[in-house]
Parts: structure tokens; sequence; C-alpha cells
């Protein structure tokens, strides 16, 4: 079968280890028999418990050091979608098993394009044309195809980042004058089948320009409705200004109590300038402060060590984050510069396979790998901190080797991974094996 075909049911059965544990808790996870109806099918449940969980518990130094991660096993009570106690393992318990597996916060993909996918389809290499307005032109005569099953290949992508460990991500929607609103409500649909098994938060994205095509209209629709981030793209590369359209976004979002995330693929000065104004324009409205983003931001890999430590300093003042796709080749993102000065830094997959890119595998904990090499963090320390590129935030230890996740209360959302501790995780890159979220055992 076509790995990209993979039905519900199988995706489920692959997962062995999710329905030995289920057999103590009936009714909690039911597959869809009718392939016409393949959202997750999710019973709550008020309350279980998880035997035999691995949980990192400190840092073991050799002088000053990290030589190995500390863990030991837990029984983990988890009620009312969240972690209600973190108890001393009780092995006979009649708890599902969790088999030594190690507990991890579960991943976040922050940077991806659910609605117009082309997973689930036949495979198809990029075909690249005419620059970034070559590819507007394109997806204006292919949205209209794509948006007649956009919802079915939606819900088939969020099952490939479920298999990979993540349980939520943050979308950009196209809003532009091809699509209109339509690519928004598709996604809203698979979304709403998803919605006990996957979380989401939308990016209104106009992909098209904000002026270069008349998106305007249909963005301030979309800001009205439930999305929380007003986008953008390029401002001038495609709109042939960075203050007017700019200033739109920013008076979009205030508007309308959202955050920005905006693309930025320009490279050059006009790249860098856009950052420095965003970064003026958020320290002018204090609201957007810890909610506005820049996506790729490729012009951070384009400045001398000097500047990017800087722009590192502005950006984190301004609580402005970066999303990055952590890309290859001759450009290398300054992610420990930024981390460095506490920058926000999240990744994702960006595109799975569509006509914009066809790299994406669907793992951010791969992403995590991938910086791990690109920025030769290869200890055991540092390959730990990397592991918060996968979840975009929590990670089992702080700097100094304190415990900080999970702590009673927390939500849980929570992957089960093959590994001794998170940097053998980022490492190898091991295999999840469940996936749960706000308490629903996924697989």
């Amino acid at each position: 079968m076509d790995k990209n075909k993979m039905s519900r049911k199988d995706f489920l059965k692959n997962s062995a280890w999710g329905f030995a544990g289920l057999s103590l808790l009936p009714g909690v996870l039911h597959a869809a028999d009718n392939e016409t109806n393949n959202q997750n099918r999710l019973t709550k449940v008020t309350s279980y418990a998880l035997k035999n969980v691995r949980l990192e518990t400190g840092f073991e130094y050799e002088g000053e050091n990290v030589i190995n991660t500390k863990t030991e096993l837990f029984t983990i009570e988890i009620a009312n979608d969240k972690i209600k106690a973190i108890k001393p393992n009780q092995p006979q318990s009649q708890a599902i098993d969790a088999k030594g597996l190690l507990m991890l916060p579960s991943f976040r993909d922050m940077h991806i394009h659910l609605d117009k996918t082309l997973y689930a389809e036949k495979w198809r290499a990029v075909r690249r044309t005419g620059g970034i307005k070559g590819m507007i032109e394109l997806e204006q005569k292919i949205m209209p195809e794509l948006l007649k099953n956009s919802t079915y290949k939606a819900e088939k992508l969020i099952e490939l980042l479920q298999s990979n460990g993540s349980a939520f991500a943050r979308s950009h929607v196209n809003i532009e004058p091809t699509s209109k609103l339509q690519s928004l409500k598709n996604l809203e649909i698979a979304l709403a089948n998803k919605k006990d098994s996957f979380g989401a938060e939308l990016v209104a994205f106009p992909q098209h320009g904000l002026y270069y095509t008349d998106s305007l209209p249909y963005m301030k629709e979309a800001a009205k409705m439930d999305i929380d981030f007003i986008g953008g793209l390029d401002p001038t590369n495609v709109d042939g200004a960075i203050e007017k359209t700019m200033d739109t976004t920013v008076q979009l979002a205030l508007d309308n109590k959202k955050g920005i995330d905006i693309h930025l693929h320009e490279s050059g000065k006009s790249g860098q300038d856009t950052i420095d104004y965003l970064i003026k324009k958020v320290n002018e409205n204090p609201a957007l402060k810890g909610k506005t983003f820049v996506s790729h931001a490729f012009a951070l890999g384009t400045l001398d060590k000097t500047n990017q430590e800087a722009i590192a300093e502005k950006l984190a003042e301004a609580q402005v984050g970066i999303v990055s796709t952590i890309p290859f080749g001759g450009l290398i993102m300054p992610i420990p510069t930024l981390l460095k000065h506490g920058v926000t830094v999240m990744t994702g997959n960006d595109s799975i396979v569509d006509y914009w890119n066809t790299f994406g595998t669907g793992s951010v904990l791969q992403k995590a790998n991938l910086a791990a090499q690109l920025y030769g963090q290869s200890s055991e320390f540092g390959l730990s901190r990397m592991l918060k590129l996968a979840t975009a935030g929590p990670i089992p230890l702080d700097d100094k080797g304190m415990q900080q996740w999970p702590k009673i209360g927390d939500d849980a959302n929570i992957v089960l991974i093959d590994a001794s501790c998170s940097a053998e995780a980022v490492s190898r890159i091991s295999p999840v094996r469940s996936l749960i979220y706000k308490g629903n055992i996924v697989y």
C-alpha cells in the first residue's frame, strides 16, 4: 500500500503497544470500521493510570560537564485531561503498562500548511516556475482543484503528524481571491473531526500578497473568524512596500485581538528592514509582545555574527519569536544565538508534499535532530536542549538539571518514546510508541 494512503485502521493497527495497553480500558479508543468516516473517534475516560513510565530526574556530572541523564520509573495518574498525580512506581498495579518507555511532552509542529497539501495523493516533485510570483500564478490555477478534497487530505496529514508524536500544529491557511475563505472553512471541518485527538491554531495567510492580489477584504473577514494570527508574505518582493503591508497587518491584528506570524523569505536588506520595522511596530504596540512571530526569517542567516547578536537582543526585548524550518545547505540560521538571548524559537515541517516543497517528514523530532547536527550539539546536555524545538517549549529538565516537567496539573499531552532520555531521543530520532492528547490515548 502507498504509505501516503495508509488508512486510519492501518495507522492504529501499527501501534501495537497502544492496543495492548488499551485492553485495560474498554472503549477508550474506537477505530472507524467505515473508511468513509476517517476521523478519530475517542471516548472520554474520567481517569486512568500508567505504570513503568520513565521520567528524567536530573543530570549526572563529571566536573562541570553533563555526562548522563538520570531517570526513574513512576506511576502517572491522569484525570480530566490533566496529570493528576506522579507517584513512585507501582509495577504490580492494574495500570496501563508503559514498559519503561520515556515520557516526554507531546510534540508541536509550529509551521505547516494543512489546508493545501498533496499528501495522500500520487507523489510528485516540486516544479517551481517564475519565482514567488510565478508560484502565486500557479496556485491561482490549481487551488480550485485542490479545494475539492482538501478536508480529507488535511485529516490524513494530521494523522501523519500524530504518528510522529505531534498533537498540535500552527497551520497557515490561504486567504486570497482565488479560494476566498473556502480553504479555511474546509480545514475547520478537518480540525473539528480531529478535535479530541489534535489541537491547532490558525494563521490567516495572504499567500498571494495582501495588495499584489486584492486579498485585504478576505483577510478582514477571516480576522473576525476563529483564527489566532494574522499572516503576511514578503512585503517588498510581493507587495512592493514594507510600511504599507506591515502597517495593515499590524492594524488587523490589533483591531481583532490576534497575534502576527508572517512569512519572510527575503534574505537581503529588505528582509532585514522588514524585521526591524516589525520590531518597531511591536514596541509601539505592547499588546503584540509575545504574540508576534517571523517565520523563516532567512535574512538572519545572511548577517555577520555581530549583527546577529544585535538583532537577537532586539527580538528578545520585543518578545518577537522566530519560527524556523531549519533549512540546510548554504544558509544556516543563527538558532543558538537566538536561544542564547532568550528569543522564542520554534520549528515545523512547513510543507510535507505540495507545490512548494517535498522534504517534510511529519516529524519535528527529526527537525530537532537536524538542528543538533547543524550546530554541533552532540553532548548529552546539548542534545537535550534541542528537544525544545520539537516540543515548542517544555522539556523535562532545566539547564541546571532540575525537573520542570511534568508537574501535577499539567495538561496530559504526552508522548511515550523508545529512548532512555531526551538526548538519545533527539540523536537517534527514536520511535514514538504512544501519543496522548488532553488525556485521550490517540494510539
